[in-house]
């Protein structure tokens, strides 16, 4: 068993892509067995196998789409004339758009990337430290791998083979609550240093601002509306919302023509075909653990530490801490799936909630060095040092532990809502 993570880790950190050193892995702990290497592109092929894949390169042209249609400084506007009037104003502004952008891409780095370079100026130019304005960017970003569409919810529930509806509504309240905590965060901070609001409340920019954005939330509708009418599925509803992302770009704000079509939809594939392949070669890894029997194992060594059920999720929660620090979202989730989810179900975790709590871990990941892939992006559209950014961000990674925490021992935050809205 230490070997085959040895190995992997080893194979990672000399640069090797996440997806190649899985399949490099399983192939090297293959060959002393009588078991063909044939099986390996046959477990590939087998797990992608599921409709619910489509939906991923689907999410991600719509979400490139929406974002070159100019929605983003439309979005941010709505979020401003409805929260700006709170102390630490253009914080909370930036919460909401998060919050709001996260409906269309269900990518954080595309969060960060559209918004950063609107709002961290302007934080600035209100007296608030760029680093500060960098950090809140990064984490309010991350509410997008919770928040549906999440790409997360959409592997896991291919891995795990749970529905991807359920996820997707499972997954809103906790991300308002992530929100909550963030704000909150935020205001403490505003208080401390005395940041300033963006003006009283005006109903009437509201309804102008709601006028101007009513195109970017459409997909939001779209995509859950027609989900919970059973109008058609999580895939279908990613279709709809390219197709609704398409009209508005093209026919509403004209930011981009019909000629910019095939940069956008290889720019889509590209990120598409990275996760992708990542996802087929954990499939094949994740049976060669099952091969072997090291998730029977794993289970066994943590039962062994303790049979308080509630003290092994807490365990649980810091190893997949630990291994999102050192590894991107997707491949901390291919690779944590095969081995956690038979002792959480042992446990008597409902697959649903432990998607949402391991799309909760994901998030402290893309703030926690070295990989941080969210922080770093942060950093770079800022300017910031990383040092300078994690003076503000540790006390939103705080806030996002103490949420997971809430998320993890209240299981009803995440089930309630899929339990009605979902037959």
């Amino acid at each position: 068993m230490a070997g085959i993570f040895t190995s992997l880790v080893a194979l990672i950190a000399v640069g090797l892509p996440v997806a190649v050193a899985l399949g490099v892995v399983t192939l090297i702990f293959l060959a002393p067995t009588p078991i063909p290497w044939t099986i390996v592109p046959l477990q590939m092929f087998a797990g992608m196998e599921n409709f619910v894949f489509i939906a991923m390169p689907l999410f991600m042209i719509a979400g490139e789409l929406m974002n070159r249609s100019g929605i983003a400084e439309d979005l941010i506007e709505l979020a401003a004339s409805v929260v700006g009037a709170v102390r630490g104003g253009l914080a909370m502004v930036n919460i909401g758009a998060s919050m709001l952008f996260a409906e269309i891409s269900g990518s954080a780095v595309a969060d960060v990337a559209a918004q950063g370079t609107i709002l961290i100026p302007q934080m600035e130019q209100r007296g608030y430290p760029r680093a500060f304005a960098a950090a809140i960017t990064s984490s309010s970003a991350s509410i997008a791998i919770i928040i549906p569409p999440s790409l997360a919810f959409i592997i896991y529930g291919a891995i795990a083979e749970v529905s991807v509806a359920k996820l997707f509504i499972a997954g809103i309240a906790p991300g308002v609550l992530l929100a909550g905590a963030l704000a909150v965060t935020s205001y403490i901070f505003a208080v401390r240093y005395g940041w300033p609001t963006e003006g009283p409340f005006q109903l009437a920019r509201v309804v102008r601002a709601f006028r101007r954005a009513i195109w970017g939330l459409t997909l939001p509708v779209i995509i859950l509306g027609g989900i919970l009418g059973g109008i058609f599925t999580p895939t279908e509803a990613a279709a709809m919302a390219v197709l609704a992302a398409l009209l508005v770009g093209l026919l509403v704000t004209r930011r981009f023509s019909i000629f910019d079509l095939p940069e956008i939809i290889l720019t889509a594939a590209k990120r598409t075909s990275v996760v992708l392949l990542m996802v087929a070669t954990s499939f094949a890894f994740g049976w060669l653990l099952a091969n072997q029997g090291i998730p029977q194992k794993i289970a066994e060594t943590m039962v062994g530490l303790t049979d308080n059920r509630f003290l092994l999720m807490f365990l649980i929660n810091i190893l997949l801490i630990l291994l999102g620090m050192i590894l991107h979202g997707s491949a901390a989730l291919v690779l944590t799936v095969p081995l956690t989810l038979p002792l959480v179900t042992s446990l008597g975790y409902d697959p649903i909630h432990f998607g949402v709590i391991l799309a909760l871990n994901g998030a402290i990941g893309q703030q926690t060095p070295p990989v941080a892939s969210v922080l770093l992006t942060a950093c770079s559209v800022s300017g910031c040092k990383l040092g300078e950014v994690m003076y503000y961000n540790k006390w939103f990674v705080l806030a996002m532990f103490v949420t997971l925490q809430i998320v993890t021992y209240v299981p009803s935050l995440s089930l309630f809502l899929p339990r009605i809205l979902v037959p």
